[in-house]
């Protein structure tokens, strides 16, 4: 894992000390709150797409606001971590530990750092992810070390995934499902742990920004705050395969599956892309969230726009930084696209975010219902859904004023949800 070096970290902080002190958390929580703990924070799953590196900073935000006497140790579940992550996390998060390293099953930590972070922590928290991802890894803290876990916001029951966390679960002082489906499938397989509820995703919760970088790149391509939209293309599998770190082999199947669907999936946003530019004044931005979708991103979608939309249709053609990214979104009117945690990051921010799903992601689209947001979100497994995109893009463009008040009232929504949820993990990290 690539750190900075301790002048790095040293400059880091000092950065961050500029940016004031933490905001004051709800009164109520004050008296609950002992000396100190230490939370042992497991998360980061990859970090070729920015929806998953949000999840971190996403719920560090959340620790930081509820519990602000807490220690917070970060261990990443991928051993990589890019430079300017650590930078973003410790600009935004000047206390924060990191650690590397694998526990065996017993709970022995292959690294000095790891070692003393699992025997000093009071808790250990699995963050949100596509399933309880690192669900070995609370099998060998709790039997080492007797302490208490918590699951935090994730899928579960996917059909790629499975079902193999479903023990561990059980032995969770809580599990909150990030999806109503999830939740269900959960109850119906028998799982029992003491709290099974519903509560977003970490990442609503995500402010990490960088608006000097952000500002200066629309400016280069004349796209002005609250008069552009953001399209966001994927495909059916994402190509892990192309993931340099993963060294995956080729899979063929998915790839063929990819390019079978690649035309139904994305005529409807070039359609979209038509329309706003045609029938508003808005221009579009094309964007990614995985590393993989920038290049699909021309070649599926501006390249097979007309002439005349392409002038009002920027592609970003370089890979961009989580804060840039978030920055960016909240100077747009609006996100349409195949991806989920660009729209959540908007939703966390007030702006308005529309979400293609299909057959080959899990139910985590769902939560789009979950929150209030049922006609923004698009099964493109269904007929009906397809034809009634291009409508509603149209409808956020022409009205952006409507569009907020609704993504408003979402974010309300899932700012509240967090903060119940952020009491039982308070309640269940307190030291004995």
């Amino acid at each position: 894992m690539s750190i900075p070096t301790n002048q790095t970290r040293r400059q880091f902080i000092a950065a961050a000390s500029t940016i004031g002190a933490a905001a004051l958390f709800p009164a109520n929580f004050l008296h609950a709150a002992p000396a100190s703990r230490h939370i042992l924070l497991r998360s980061g799953w990859q970090t070729e797409n920015i929806g998953d590196i949000a999840h971190t900073p996403g719920v560090l935000v959340l620790l930081e606001k509820y519990l602000p006497d807490a220690q917070i140790t970060f261990w990443p579940y991928y051993e990589y971590l890019p430079e300017q992550e650590v930078s973003m996390l410790m600009k935004r998060f000047p206390k924060l530990r990191i650690v590397q390293g694998k526990l065996d099953p017993d709970g022995k930590a292959s690294s000095p750092e790891l070692e003393a972070a699992i025997a000093s922590a009071d808790f250990m928290l699995h963050n949100s992810g596509p399933f309880m991802v690192a669900w070995s890894d609370a099998e060998a803290f709790h039997k080492r070390t007797g302490k208490p876990f918590g699951v935090y916001g994730v899928t579960y029951g996917h059909w790629v995934f499975g079902t193999r966390e479903k023990e561990t679960l059980n032995k969770a002082r809580f599990v909150y499902f990030r999806d109503s489906v999830s939740l269900v499938k959960a109850k119906q397989d028998g799982v029992h742990a003491p709290i099974m509820e519903f509560s977003p995703d970490a990442v609503f919760a995500l402010d990490v920004q960088n608006q000097q970088v952000a500002d200066a790149f629309l400016k280069s391509h004349g796209l002005e705050h609250g008069k552009f939209l953001c399209c966001i293309p994927k495909q059916r599998f994402t190509p892990t395969w192309l993931h340099v770190l993963k060294k995956r082999p080729f899979d063929g199947g998915k790839h063929a599956r990819n390019e079978e669907m690649k035309e139904h999936d994305h005529i409807p946003l070039r359609e979209a892309i038509i329309a706003v530019t045609r029938q508003t004044q808005m221009k579009v931005l094309i964007c990614h969230e995985d590393e993989t979708e920038m290049g699909i991103g021309k070649e599926w979608l501006l390249d097979k726009l007309p002439d005349d939309v392409k002038k009002k249709v920027v592609w970003l053609d370089h890979l961009w930084t989580l804060d840039e990214a978030v920055s960016v979104y909240k100077r747009s009117a609006g996100l349409f696209g195949n991806e989920m945690h660009s729209p959540i990051m908007c939703i966390g921010n007030g702006i308005p975010a529309i979400v293609v799903r299909w057959v080959e992601q899990s139910s985590k689209g769902v939560m789009w219902e979950d929150i209030g947001l049922k006609e923004w979100l698009f099964n493109f497994d269904c007929e009906a859904d397809v034809q009634r995109l291009v409508p509603t893009v149209l409808a956020m463009a022409k009205d952006p004023g409507a569009a907020k008040a609704k993504a408003g009232k979402a974010q309300a929504f899932t700012h509240h949800r967090l903060r119940q949820t952020m009491a039982e993990v308070l309640k269940a990290s307190t030291p004995v």
